[in-house]
């Protein structure tokens, strides 16, 4: 992957790639974001400056601020785009297991987990799909099962400080009878997934020991346990 310094170089025409020439994703006119935004009236944007484009889109953007109190301030926020995406709890309720994933993430790694391979609920990002036809997707992808009814459960930003990801979370029950594959992941796009089921109940007890440490499926685990699937059935 590019280094995001070499990603708005110049081309030879002299255009600025993710600007007004296509990036390595084809993508232009990356700096409009958020320029046309209408719904805070105490929010101006006044310029908008592509940092990196070399896979996700990183922006400086200057805006004017109005405070609570009536006066206005000029600040700057950068913003990391990667898209928005969608997760995917998938119980059984009879046998009372969840299927989680295990997979190493590298910004982890580097901030202080033991060996960054991570717990977590099947998910990924939406790319062009709709968000029940891409958890539907990803779930087959990593875990190997072709899911039936799925329910919505909340939409959630879950880093709003910097990250514009919006995440789409959602429930479905899983039996052995569909199964399709053993998972695993795209090997195509370097995964490398390992899928693992656990007894709900210790599930639980690993969010308090940190074993699972992933915010979107500590709010699934918990929300299963408050009023979805398992409410009501004690420990």
């Amino acid at each position: 992957m590019d280094e995001p310094s070499r990603s708005l170089e110049k081309t030879v025409s002299g255009g600025v790639p993710g600007v007004d020439v296509p990036d390595r994703r084809g993508r232009t006119g990356l700096d409009r974001a958020g320029r046309d935004l209408t719904g805070n009236p105490g929010v101006r944007v006044r310029e908008v400056e592509l940092l990196s484009s070399s896979w996700y889109v990183l922006r400086k953007t200057t805006f004017d601020y109005r405070h609570r109190n009536g006066t206005w301030s000029t600040e700057e926020r950068e913003t990391y785009d990667r898209g928005n995406g969608a997760t995917v709890l998938l119980y059984d309720a009879e046998r009372a297991t969840v299927l989680l994933t295990r997979q190493f993430r590298y910004p982890v790694y580097v901030n202080g987990h033991p060996d960054g391979l991570l717990l977590e609920t099947a998910a990924g990002l939406l790319d062009d799909d709709d968000p029940e036809t891409a958890i539907r997707r990803e779930a087959t992808e990593e875990t190997g099962y072709d899911i039936g009814e799925v329910e919505h459960v909340f939409d959630v930003y879950m880093s709003p400080g910097s990250v514009t990801e919006r995440v789409h979370f959602f429930a479905a029950p899983y039996s052995a009878d569909r199964r399709t594959s053993e998972g695993g992941g795209l090997a195509d796009d370097g995964e490398d997934i390992e899928v693992v089921e656990l007894p709900f109940a210790k599930a639980l007890d690993m969010i308090a020991t940190g074993e699972i440490a992933d915010a979107k499926t500590i709010m699934l685990l918990q929300w299963a346990a408050l009023s979805g699937p398992f409410s009501g059935r004690g420990r």
